[in-house]
């Protein structure tokens, strides 16, 4: 829901030195006013060395076990590609440190045609092989659709999960024991606690009650799976910039600028499903707009002040004239079905099956392999804990 503009006419509390509202998920405010994720991020600062020189001394390390691990093989390491910045630029990076990674693209036929083309200019110059994973069309849009009929917010869920598989898959495949990924909870802000969950058996049980065509080719990442990539395999998932002083704006110029990479409009609109849900679905179903995770790290580093910030936030989002037509033509959903939904009350995933509890249940094993970066500390920070409400 859009508020004032101005931040001083807000007439709930806010964060004084992001723009979290009361409004946010499990938000609490210490005696200055400042919320939990802004000490969150803080205290991750600090455990990474994040953009300091213990911060680079201890990602050098990491490079040098991926060349050591990788001598001899084709690839040392995977990186998924998008077509959006974060990808674009940490598979720039990878090569000039020296390393050979495989890039894997997860296609669940939604691309928009600036990110395939970005994926093709980046790849192609620097000398970068390509796998994609492309999921059957109608499979895609069946798994989407049972999210929608579902009338939960998670409609991207599916592709997140994918994604992870089909980077496991290719790492095994070629001998592969990292996986780069490139979040930044600096720049991106970690997502605040219950929102957008999703986990392999949230999805089966999603598509079980409103799907209508089996799952073929579409890669589900089972419990079991997950506990083999992590434990057995041991693939290690690693994000350079949690250790590595990192600007978006400045990597956008530089890809701009090297090959003639074009920008998407948006933070994540590389793709149309997630234009839709970040522009469309969960602004007007349940009042959320995603757009604050990166606004608030904006405003934290100082790049951006907390009123420009919080207007840019209660402005409505940017969105394609055609895209709900899109959207309804390809889930093959009529008018009324359509507005029926999304005048619904909004679920939740606590409502359906999940893997959630036996995440909670396995932490101090998840808080072990996060150390080992074996899971990303972000899944242990959001999985491994009760949601609070």
């Amino acid at each position: 829901m859009l508020l004032d503009p101005d931040l001083h006419k807000a007439t709930l509390q806010v964060c004084s030195r992001c723009i979290y509202d009361a409004r946010v998920d499990a938000i609490t405010f210490d005696q200055s006013g400042v919320c939990n994720y802004c000490h969150q991020t803080d205290r991750l600062k600090q455990q990474y060395g994040t953009g300091t020189e213990i911060g680079k001394s201890t990602f050098q390390r990491i490079v040098s076990e991926i060349k050591a691990d990788g001598k001899g093989k084709r690839y040392d390491c995977v990186i998924g590609v998008s077509g959006g910045t974060d990808s674009s630029y940490l598979l720039c990076l990878a090569r000039r440190w020296g390393l050979r990674p495989l890039a894997v693209h997860y296609d669940n036929t939604w691309n928009s045609a600036i990110a395939t083309e970005n994926i093709r200019k980046v790849l192609g110059a620097m000398n970068v092989d390509l796998y994609t994973h492309v999921v059957d069309n109608k499979e895609s849009d069946d798994i989407f659709r049972s999210f929608f009929l579902s009338g939960v917010p998670e409609i991207e869920a599916a592709t997140d999960l994918a994604l992870a598989e089909v980077m496991y898959r290719a790492a095994w495949t070629n001998g592969v024991k990292f996986i780069l990924e490139g979040h930044s909870f600096v720049t991106e802000g970690i997502t605040p606690f219950g929102r957008n969950y999703f986990d392999g058996k949230y999805i089966q049980s999603i598509h079980q009650k409103h799907g209508r065509r089996p799952m073929k080719t579409y890669p589900l990442m089972t419990f079991s799976r997950f506990m083999w990539w992590t434990s057995i395999a041991r693939i290690k998932k690693v994000r350079p910039f949690w250790y590595l002083d990192y600007s978006k704006e400045a990597a956008r110029e530089f890809l701009e600028r090297n090959f003639g990479w074009q920008y998407y409009g948006g933070h994540h609109l590389e793709n149309r499903m997630t234009a839709f849900c970040h522009g469309i679905y969960l602004p007007q179903k349940f009042g959320s707009d995603l757009r604050n995770n990166t606004l608030s790290a904006l405003a934290r580093m100082g790049r951006m002040t907390r009123e420009a910030a919080w207007a840019e936030y209660n402005t409505p989002p940017k969105i394609e004239p055609e895209l709900v037509t899109y959207f309804k033509k390809r889930l093959d959903l009529s008018d009324a079905e359509y507005e029926h939904i999304m005048r619904q009350p909004p679920r939740s995933w606590t409502e359906f099956p999940t893997y959630k509890k036996r995440f909670e249940r396995l932490r101090p094993l998840f808080a072990m392999l996060a150390n080992y970066n074996l899971v990303p500390m972000s899944f242990y920070l959001k999985y491994c804990f009760p949601a609070k409400a």
